[in-house]
């Protein structure tokens, strides 16, 4: 397989499922503490990279031989916070603000709105991943999880084979439409298996393909993040594969949705 070919980027989309997959496995075996330890410390983690994207430069007491390791001090700010959060809902939407507002000034001013958007995102989407699990249980994040990496993995077939016009070229050279609409309909066709199969509600066949698209526009962001950051991964934690933020942006897009429409609407239940 030539590198530089159509299916280059074959191994790392196939990394990325094998790391979801473990996401999803991990989510499984943890409950109680442990699950949100867990948690806790992946966000930690993506914030860094993200405290990292926006410059974040930090008081100089904060200060250490690396230099450039500075944003340690928000990373275990952030991991802190929603630790914390998990344990005092009554006053989650204020913990969870915490590194958000410690790392603002410190940030590039130009990508101070950046960070603290982002950085609000991380946060929330670690504590709806946490809420999910427990009140809708492992079958709801399998499904939530299945959706991403059936819709990515269409799309990225699909729009090698057939190609055609981009969705978002300025963000996303190598999406195409005829791979943005296959991951709609693989996750459509996923959502109808699981009715026909009488494993969920026939809700789950229109809200299947919502949840896709939005871990489209999960990926289309931080692919402008990064653009902006003049980046191509947020980070080397995965050697070979990036960062943290590189897998698992398109769940982060999903869980995000998935919150909103839980403010207008009930959750379909998902039974195994």
């Amino acid at each position: 397989m030539a590198a530089g070919g159509k299916w280059s980027d074959l191994t790392r989309r196939v990394t990325s499922a094998v790391i979801l997959i473990g996401i999803g496995v991990m989510l499984a075996l943890s409950t109680g503490l442990m699950l949100w330890a867990g948690v806790a410390l992946f966000m930690a983690l993506t914030f860094w990279e993200l405290a990292r994207m926006t410059g974040w430069k930090g008081p100089a007491r904060f200060e250490t031989p690396l230099g450039r390791s500075r944003p340690i001090v928000l990373a275990v700010a952030a991991g802190l916070s929603l630790f914390a959060a998990l344990g005092l809902p009554s006053v989650s939407a204020l913990i969870l603000l915490i590194p958000i507002i410690a790392g603002l000034p410190g940030a590039v001013p130009r990508d101070r709105l950046t960070y603290a958007v982002f950085g609000y995102a991380i946060m929330a989407v670690g504590f709806e991943l946490v809420h999910l699990r427990q009140e809708y249980g492992l079958p709801f994040i399998l499904w939530l999880m299945g959706v991403v990496i059936i819709s990515d993995i269409l799309g990225y077939f699909a729009g090698r084979m057939i190609g055609g016009p981009k969705f978002w070229p300025s963000l996303s050279p190598k999406k195409t439409w005829s791979g943005t609409v296959a991951g709609w309909v693989g996750a459509l066709i996923f959502g109808l298996i699981l009715w026909l199969s009488g494993l969920a509600g026939a809700a789950l066949i229109f809200l299947s393909p919502v949840v896709a698209f939005a871990g489209q526009m999960g990926d289309m962001a931080e692919s402008w993040l990064k653009r902006r950051a003049g980046v191509k991964d947020s980070s080397n934690l995965i050697p070979g594969h990036g960062g943290f933020m590189d897998r698992f942006d398109a769940v982060s897009g999903a869980v995000l949705a998935i919150m909103m429409l839980s403010w207008v609407m009930g959750l379909p239940q998902v039974g195994f």
